[in-house]
């Protein structure tokens, strides 16, 4: 007999089991799409109704078994994304559609690859993936809503959702990759001499400041480190990044209690005071790779944003034996670091016919300019003649 499935629409995580969630969250790379992280988000306020970021998750059930989920998002702007979609908004209300609200598959406010469907291994994944999309496509057009979009795909699980029709949006991100350095002079090795000369002089400026560095990860972490998180991710927000404070004091504080076996904090203590850190960047880790996401400090230090940011983690990274090392957004200082731009996508279905006809008519174009300017961005890396004919 054929096995007997069951479609559930979600406003909340806390409506799906945990351990059934985690079962096929846990074994995947990216440690973004784990309960834990998911429903902290929607606990300590970040992501609800009033922000903009109604959960409306899907599930999948063979009789009490999760089997398939997908973590989504109604969103009414396009906020805390990092893709930026707002021609697409453009052109819709000139055609005089209404673009939000919109379907979105991400999870929020987390510029990292990784974005997929949750599907049991013990199923059948290729009728897993019809269901949930057959559901999307149902809702969207029940609701009547312009367009279902997916940020940072999984870059196998992208290949499955082009075979259903889903259009894919080249972008970029700055990655770092271990290529079996065995200390941080190693890695020093690839840039030009004038690179290397410049990372030292930074990382030195640091040490002359009477700043100490250190890591500290999962259970090495205190307790009073947590609040300060936000504290600092408050602060940068501030100071650069005004209207994008999208998470809560909450959000941080329960990282103690829920999730620090995954956090990495690097902290910067000055010579008068080892308890309370002068700067802080806060990372995740999940087996072999390590993600930048959040970092500030209380003065201004001559290149601490650098050694706190990029190279106490790339060390660290390197002794841990990580091989991928995400920074986060942004990318003006890091293509001078050793992250070259490394191509992502995006997945796109407009249901309005017109929009869709557009998107489909000039995606390729897109595309294309988006791949020159990542070759563009990493034929001016400065690294040594031997690395860039590597590279080449």
């Amino acid at each position: 007999m054929a096995p007997q499935y069951r479609v559930n629409w979600h406003t909340n995580l806390g409506e799906i089991p945990q351990s059934q969630w985690d079962a096929l969250a846990l074994p995947l790379e990216t440690p973004f799409l784990e309960w834990d992280w998911l429903r902290n988000l929607e606990t300590s306020g970040s992501v609800g109704r009033n922000t903009g970021w109604q959960p409306c998750h899907l599930t999948v059930w063979q009789g009490r078994e999760l089997v398939g989920a997908a973590p989504l998002y109604l969103k009414s702007h396009s906020y805390g994304e990092f893709v930026f979609d707002h021609q697409w908004a453009d052109l819709a209300h000139r055609l005089g559609i209404n673009y939000y609200p919109k379907l979105l598959g991400m999870t929020p406010m987390t510029p990292a690859e990784g974005y997929q469907f949750l599907i049991s291994p013990q199923a059948e994944r290729r009728t897993i993936l019809n269901l949930l999309v057959q559901a999307i496509d149902a809702q969207c057009q029940n609701l009547g809503l312009s367009g279902c979009h997916f940020l940072f795909a999984d870059p196998v699980w992208r290949r499955e959702m082009e075979s259903l029709g889903f259009t894919p949006w080249l972008h970029h991100s700055y990655i770092w990759r271990n290529q079996e350095f065995h200390t941080f002079e190693d890695y020093l090795q690839v840039f030009n001499a004038n690179q290397r000369r410049n990372i030292r002089r930074e990382r030195k400026a640091v040490e002359q400041a009477g700043l100490r560095v250190e890591v500290l990860a999962g259970e090495e972490i205190p307790h009073h480190l947590f609040p300060l998180i936000y504290r600092f991710y408050s602060s940068t927000c501030d100071k650069f990044y005004w209207g994008s404070k999208y998470l809560t004091r909450k959000f941080f504080e329960q990282l103690y209690p829920n999730y620090r076996q995954r956090v990495a904090l690097v902290a910067a203590y000055s010579e008068s005071d080892d308890q309370h850190p002068a700067g802080l960047s806060f990372c995740l880790r999940k087996g072999p790779n390590l993600y930048g996401r959040y970092w500030g400090s209380l003065q201004e230090y001559d290149c601490l944003h650098f050694e706190a940011c990029y190279y106490r983690p790339i060390q660290w990274a390197i002794e841990q034996n990580i091989q991928m090392f995400d920074p986060g957004a942004g990318g003006r200082h890091k293509r001078r670091r050793g992250f070259p731009a490394t191509a992502n996508y995006s997945l796109h279905r407009f249901y309005a016919p017109r929009m869709a006809q557009i998107l489909n008519h000039y995606i390729e174009e897109i595309n294309e300019m988006e791949q020159a300017e990542i070759d563009a961005i990493n034929q001016d890396l400065p690294f040594s003649k031997r690395e860039i004919q590597l590279r080449i």
